[in-house]
């Protein structure tokens, strides 16, 4: 037997050791690191792995890209641009950074976050391109943690326990020491806070700080949905005790300092389920023939007083919350349900913008102030609609009219005929007169180049448990954009009155940007897949064009689909001093000043409206700024948890469904797998391509659609198809599909 010749045995080299050490030298560039303390770093002891080390080290000092600052201490030599963004983490791990500097999002590999959760502030650097063309880079240093509070379910050993988060965002479990678990039962849902993550352990340390309830129970996983975002379900004691002793009566001595509107006829128009009624409308012809009508807006600002244990509650909050099966208001019940609620034949101190208004639509005088009012009768918007569909009176010839004026034609949700109202009584002729003029007003502004979003909202029928046990959908009709084109007006007013006043002074705006045209390119590319085509050549062409794929889309299988991707080409609405225009609704002034039981940035627009009708000076708008921002970023995370109990009512829903067939539109296509979004409820959930048997299907990007190898089957975004439940997770929040196969379609 021919032995073979033996030779010293070659140590293991340390992988990507280069890029390794310049990772440790520039992530703490500013002090100086030996062989051993890399070591430690690398997490390698032997002999061997240190050699590799020195040497390495000075060929990186030869290259000039270390330095060596004392004997045997190296450093970084700092040539690379740092960048600060957010980190937008992926379900895999991965990441993106969406940094200013940057027109494109950073692609971060998991191997690159060092320790980094989704949403934190960050600085990180470029170091190559990737074999795609875009820019990659690793993060260095943490900034800001976005959040510290996480949800999750508590696995208990013996000496320790882990929370394992809900987000699927969150790549890494939480060590929980055992004294720190709070008493929670193993399996409980928890809300853990984040206290330290020591340099060399693989998991952040963390301490319960409340156990949730047993997941999958209805109100622990409503509480969890709210906990997830830092928002809270009931108020301090010291809160409600103070809003329980303010004086809520309507005193003379009020009533004195407002102008007096009890006697004119007024009217609230509101969801036939509401609780608070914030803004009301008034109605009277006046002697010169133009019409005075009034918006009216409960006085929020009256009772929550700056300084106040209610106010800073108020300001922490910025927002009602709407939950599927609750609301969590802004401020206690007894402002928001009684005090401030604009409820019918009650007295009520109101801040009002009044307007004189031809038959035109056209607006001849105007009033801000503070008022006391008296409302008269509440409608439903169910209730309104039948006084509006009700009547032959109106031939709608102002309507007409006013289309023949401006060369355009009358949208279709703009209707100007029905059927006989049999009575006449004088809330019904003010309704009427006013209908007529709001859609006057939505013409115009539709003719101006605004958006018309109308978007169906999912609605559930909910038993006294709170188990859904029918879905509905909401559409606006002419009741609802009554009361919306007045709502629209008050606010854009109010934003011209102290807008357009030299000196400029601070306020509070509502603005929307213009679209991405990487947005809207993304768009049309998908859109063009069901036979539409956009015209981006200048703003105008963008809107109508936008306008007509969304009336286009109306009322076939692909219309949530495109509604929800139009919405996403849109830049975000926020709240800023700094006054852009709003594009979506083509105002170049515009406020919020119709809804301050719910929304904290009304609040502060009556506080700045009065304190400039009083002759006061421009307010400092550092601190106006950071009050928009907070009140944006609380937005943003109500809407968060708003979709997230709509996406945890629908799992419930088709929990009762599991052995019925559906017919679904993909809404989306991905290497993992196809989502589908059920056409008759509107349930979004996925295929993963491992459960598509009948062939290897592989992602064909450029089509948005999955193709089988062998049967060349393809399943397109759009493509009607048929399929049942495979598995509801509530916890998660996670919707599993069986793929049963293409729905038929009637020729």
């Amino acid at each position: 037997m021919t032995r073979k010749k033996q030779g010293k045995s070659k140590s293991k080299g340390i992988s990507n050791l280069t890029n390794t050490i310049l990772s440790i030298l520039k992530k703490e560039r500013n002090q100086a690191f030996n062989y051993k303390q890399i070591a430690s770093k690398i997490g390698v002891n032997d002999a061997s792995s240190r050699n590799q080390i020195i040497k390495k080290l000075h060929d990186l000092l030869g290259k000039k890209e270390i330095e060596e600052v004392e004997r045997g201490k190296f450093k970084a030599i700092v040539n690379t641009e740092y960048h600060t963004g957010i980190l937008d983490l992926a379900a895999k791990g991965n990441g993106y950074i969406i940094s200013d500097d940057f027109d494109d999002d950073v692609f971060i590999a998991s191997n690159n976050i060092n320790k980094a959760l989704n949403g934190d502030e960050v600085e990180f650097y470029v170091y190559k391109r990737r074999k795609q063309g875009k820019i990659e880079g690793e993060i260095t240093t943490i900034i800001k943690r976005e959040k510290s509070d996480y949800v999750g379910v508590i696995q208990l050993h013996d000496n320790y326990a882990f929370v394992v988060a809900d987000s699927n965002k969150m790549y890494t479990d939480i060590f929980v020491p055992i004294s720190k678990t709070n008493n929670a039962e193993n399996g409980d849902k928890v809300l853990v806070k984040l206290e330290d993550w020591p340099e060399k352990a693989d998991s952040p340390h963390g301490k319960v700080i409340q156990v949730l309830g047993k997941p999958g129970d209805h109100n622990t996983e409503i509480h969890s949905i709210l906990a997830e975002y830092g928002l809270p379900h009931d108020f301090p004691k010291e809160v409600e005790d103070f809003a329980n002793t303010l004086d809520t009566s309507i005193n003379a001595e009020e009533i004195a300092k407002r102008r007096d509107m009890r006697q004119d006829l007024t009217f609230t128009i509101d969801p036939k389920d509401a609780k608070d009624f914030d803004d009301a409308l008034s109605f009277k012809v006046l002697k010169n023939g133009l019409y005075e009508i009034g918006i009216h807006i409960a006085d929020v600002s009256h009772y929550v007083q700056e300084g106040t244990v209610l106010d800073d509650e108020a300001y922490e909050r910025a927002t009602s919350v709407y939950l599927v099966d609750r609301v969590v208001p802004m401020l206690p019940e007894i402002l928001s349900n009684n005090a401030c609620s604009l409820r019918p034949n009650e007295e009520k101190f109101t801040f009002s913008a009044v307007f004189q208004i031809n038959e035109k639509a056209e607006i001849k005088d105007q009033w801000f102030g503070r008022t006391v009012t008296y409302s008269d009768a509440r409608f439903s918007y169910e209730e309104a609609q039948e006084i509006i569909e009700n009547n032959d009176k109106l031939s709608g010839s102002e309507v007409l009219d006013q289309a023949e004026k401006i060369n355009t034609a009358i949208p279709e949700d703009i209707s100007i005929s029905g059927k006989a109202y049999n009575t006449s009584p004088e809330v019904a002729q003010a309704i009427l007169k006013m209908d007529e003029l709001a859609k006057i007003m939505r013409l115009k502004r539709m003719s101006s180049g605004a958006i018309s979003f109308d978007k169906v909202e999912v609605k559930f029928e909910l038993d006294a448990q709170a188990n859904p046990i029918g879905v509905f959908f909401k559409t606006s009709k002419d009741a609802n954009k009554l009361i919306e084109e007045f709502m629209l007006l008050a606010n854009k007013k109010v934003a011209e009155f102290i807008g357009k006043q030299a000196p400029k002074k601070t306020f509070i705006y509502r603005v929307h940007d213009e679209p991405d045209v990487t947005k809207l390119a993304n768009l049309q590319n998908i859109v063009s897949k069901f036979g539409y085509k956009l015209n981006f050549k200048d703003k105008k062409a963008t809107s109508a064009s936008l306008n007509n794929l969304l009336k286009s889309v109306h009322g076939k299988k692909e219309q949530n689909l495109v509604d929800t991707l139009t919405i996403r080409s849109m830049s975000k609405a926020e709240y800023t001093t700094d006054n852009i225009g709003h594009y979506g609704l083509a105002f170049d002034y515009y406020t919020h000043f119709t809804s301050p039981i719910r929304r904290y940035p009304d609040v502060m627009v009556h506080r700045l409206l009065q304190h400039y009708l009083d002759g006061g000076k421009s307010a400092n708008e550092a601190i106006y700024e950071d009050k928009c921002n907070h009140s944006s970023n609380m937005e943003n995370l109500s809407t968060k948890a708003e979709r997230d109990s709509i996406k945890y009512m629908q799992i419930k829903f088709m929990e009762a469904h599991k052995n019925e067939s559906f017919v679904g539109v993909i809404s989306g296509v991905t290497d993992w797998g196809i989502y589908i979004e059920i056409i008759a409820n509107k349930c979004e959930g996925m295929v993963s391509v491992r459960d598509m048997k009948d062939d290897h299907y592989t992602f064909d990007q450029d089509q948005y659609a999955m193709v089988g190898r062998n049967t060349k089957t393809m399943y397109q975004l759009g493509d009607e198809v048929i399929v049942k439940v495979k598995n509801t997770d509530l916890v998660k929040k996670h919707l599993d599909f069986n793929l049963i196969g293409k729905a038929k379609t009637e020729v």
